[in-house]
C-alpha cells in the first residue's frame, strides 16, 4: 500500500514521511540553539511581525493555555516581550526581543541549510519542481504562513 507498481512510494507515504524527516531536522536544529520545537517556531513565525495572542494561536495551532506557557517561558528567556495592542487595551501583542530577532535569524539561517540539504540529490529543476508542487498543495490547504522561505524572510 505504500509502494506504487514501480517500486516507488505513493503520495501519502512521501507525505507523511517527508514531515517525520523536516520536523526532525528542525527539531535537531532547534535543540542545538537551546530551544524547543515549538519556541523555534514562535521566532520564526515572529520574524514576519508580532502577533496578537489569539492570531498567534491560530497561526501555531496551539490552545490559549499552550501558547501562555509557551510565550511565557519565551518571555523569561528575554527572547519575546508582550506590548499593549493598539487597537485593543485588553489585549496584547508578541514580538521578538532584540535577543530573540538575533537567535532567530540564526536559527533560521541554520535550519533552511539543513532543510535545503534534504533535497541536495535533486537536480536543480526537479528541486524547482517539489517546491512548485509542494507549494501547490500548501497554498490549497490554506497553511498559515508559519516558516517563510529564505529568499522573503529578510
Amino acid at each position: 500500500m505504500s509502494k506504487n507498481a514501480d517500486g516507488q512510494i505513493g503520495t501519502v507515504a512521501a507525505l507523511v514521511r517527508s514531515t517525520f524527516l523536516v520536523n526532525a531536522v528542525y527539531a535537531d536544529s532547534a535543540r542545538e540553539y537551546g530551544l524547543t520545537q515549538q519556541q523555534g517556531q514562535l521566532l520564526c513565525v515572529l520574524m514576519a511581525q508580532p502577533y496578537g495572542m489569539s492570531e498567534l494561536g491560530a497561526t501555531l495551532g496551539l490552545a490559549k493555555s499552550s501558547l501562555t506557557g509557551l510565550v511565557d517561558r519565551s518571555e523569561r528567556n528575554g527572547l519575546v516581550q508582550r506590548t499593549p495592542d493598539p487597537q485593543d487595551s485588553r489585549a496584547v501583542r508578541v514580538s521578538l526581543t532584540r535577543q530573540g530577532a538575533k537567535l532567530a535569524d540564526e536559527f533560521y539561517t541554520e535550519t533552511c541549510r539543513r532543510v535545503e540539504e534534504l533535497a541536495s540529490g535533486l537536480a536543480p529543476a526537479e528541486r524547482d519542481t517539489l517546491a512548485a508542487l509542494l507549494g501547490r498543495v500548501v497554498t490549497d490547504n490554506k497553511v498559515p504562513t508559519v516558516f517563510l522561505g529564505p529568499d522573503s524572510a529578510r
